[in-house]
């Protein structure tokens, strides 16, 4: 059997949800794991992980972060906030928060500070750009993926009307999902919370659509940053409907 994972952060780790690549729902496991590396080694070896944190950090990037985030920012409409401008390299790795803001609004950097839930982001955005910088054989395996974008997907290609933190939002996330094959009655493993699990989840669908060739990237074809690491934010064709 080849496996694919979804994956999101969570206050324990990473939350995966490793899942048969054919879309059989039948066999989905869900773990909290310590790291990205641990994932990818995991006992299933997924082909396709589609993980919902920035891959590929240019040198200089734009007001509203990196092509991607512009791009994805676009089509989402009411869920546009979601999507966090990437900082550059630079920013990414200073030693702290106030350091990052003294290296921003910069021509040669960036013209805009990293928001405090942006700068939270940073040591898990280090870990998988370490991780595919040692490891360059897992960049055909690693892809970068939005959950609220994916549920777009899910959605016919029309933003949802209700934030997932709303038990309105859940609701309708859990219903794409159970019509997507999946099972909508999952508990969250310890060290999860429900919207981290559903957002993995997401993010399996994107894997499994990565996997039969049909993922859709923003850009297409993806930048390349100056490590040669892809910058694009994966997801389904926005225009077809869940079955």
């Amino acid at each position: 059997m080849t496996w694919v994972a979804g994956v999101d952060g969570c206050p324990g780790g990473w939350v995966a949800v490793f899942g048969p690549s054919d879309g059989d729902s039948e066999d989905i496991r869900i773990r909290v794991l310590p790291s990205l590396a641990a994932i990818c080694d995991a006992p299933e070896a997924p082909t396709i992980v589609a993980v919902d944190i920035p891959i590929g950090l240019p040198d200089r990037v734009g007001p509203g972060g990196r092509t991607a985030e512009v791009l994805v920012r676009a089509l989402l409409g009411p869920r546009r906030a979601s999507v966090f401008p990437t900082s550059c390299r630079s920013v990414v790795y200073a030693p702290d928060y106030t350091a990052a803001i003294a290296l921003s609004r910069r021509p040669e950097t960036q013209p805009f500070a990293p928001s405090p839930p942006a700068n939270a982001l940073f040591p898990r955005i280090r870990e998988a750009d370490a991780l595919l910088r040692t490891r360059p054989g897992l960049q055909a395996r690693v892809y970068e993926v939005h959950p609220e974008l994916a549920f777009q997907g899910l959605h016919g290609g029309t933003p949802l009307p209700h934030a997932k933190r709303k038990p309105e939002g859940a609701a309708l996330r859990r219903g794409l999902l159970a019509r997507a094959g999946l099972p909508a009655d999952l508990v969250p493993p310890r060290g999860a919370k429900p919207d981290d699990l559903l957002d993995a989840l997401a993010a399996l669908t994107v894997a499994r659509a990565i996997a039969k060739g049909c993922g859709v990237s923003y850009p297409d074809p993806p930048e390349r940053d100056a490590h040669g690491l892809p910058a694009a934010i994966w997801t389904l064709p926005l225009n077809e409907a869940t079955p």
